[in-house]
């Protein structure tokens, strides 16, 4: 029999909370088993695999739907999906999207840094402030 984890087990060992686990279980994306004795819910080591994958793919930022579509596409084998194709185009275009806000951020911070050491501008909370604010400009701007 394979080793099982109640749901702040499972937590820990994934640095995660219990409510995540709880909540990933309630919409279906996990599906431990119910322990007879005590209808404690039960994860597998399965269990864990797939809340690891959930918890990267957030982190990716992937919606929880499109989670859930990955996961049903992997249980259904290897059928050809248009809709994993439409889904990699997406991530790519905004992979890239992200990508060149945070080299516009990367230089705006960086200019802010150069002021700030040649003693140009006082490194304040109005300085960063600013920085912040001509970043989210330039990032409504663009397309």
């Amino acid at each position: 029999m394979s080793k099982t984890m109640h749901v702040n087990q499972l937590a820990k060992a994934l640095t995660t909370t219990p409510d995540t686990v709880r909540y990933y279980t309630r919409i279906g994306l996990l599906r431990p088993r119910k322990d007879e004795r005590n209808s404690y819910k039960c994860y597998s080591e399965e269990d864990k695999a797939r809340l690891r994958f959930i918890l990267c793919a957030r982190q990716l930022d992937f919606s929880v739907e499109e989670i859930a579509a990955i996961l049903a596409q992997t249980e259904q084998d290897d059928r050809l999906c248009p809709a994993v194709a439409e889904l990699l185009d997406r991530k790519l275009e905004q992979a890239q999207q992200r990508l060149q806000q945070t080299i516009l951020l990367k230089k705006q911070l960086r200019s802010a840094l150069i002021d700030c050491q040649s003693g140009g501008r006082e490194p304040t909370g109005k300085l960063l402030h600013e920085v912040i604010t001509q970043f989210a400009e330039a990032d409504l701007a663009s397309p």
